[in-house]
């Protein structure tokens, strides 16, 4: 079976002591969905890049942000199958909590729209249960993690 990996980030930003974090949505298209979607930025890992180097790549090329700092400690791989041409593939993907202070986003033409949204709407708007879960330890991580600095 195929394997296929590939790494995003959950992208947050702060304003006025708020906490928001960047969705993407991901046209009908896809392998993975009938219909529309929403999700975090990522994409697949280049020959010889490093996971890191390519979620900055990723974001910048997905929505126009150069700024990120990657918080430290946080880093979450899911995986899923899904088909593609007819064959079962098998997909890790890793995922990172990056800030930024940019809230101007230029998607790409790989997405439909985007929104900066509260843990909570955010939780509602992402479409799969694993990044429900991925933004589920991101807040907490970060909470955690903002509470001890």
């Amino acid at each position: 079976m195929p394997i296929e990996k590939s790494v995003g980030a959950a992208v947050f930003r702060k304003e006025d002591n708020k906490i928001y974090y960047l969705l993407l949505q991901y046209p009908s298209v896809s392998h993975r969905a009938k219909r529309s979607y929403w999700d975090f930025p990522k994409g697949h890992i280049e020959k010889g890049e490093k996971p890191e180097v390519t979620v900055k790549r990723e974001i910048e090329e997905e929505t126009g942000l150069k700024d990120i700092k990657f918080v430290e400690g946080f880093k979450e791989t899911i995986k899923y199958f899904f088909k593609f041409k007819g064959k079962n593939i098998l997909k890790f993907a890793t995922f990172y909590l990056v800030e930024t202070e940019t809230k101007n986003v230029k998607i790409s033409y790989e997405h439909t729209g985007f929104q900066w949204l509260l843990y909570e709407e955010a939780l509602e708007h992402l479409s799969f249960k694993n990044a429900k879960e991925i933004l589920k330890k991101a807040h907490d991580f970060l909470n955690h993690y903002v509470a001890q600095s």
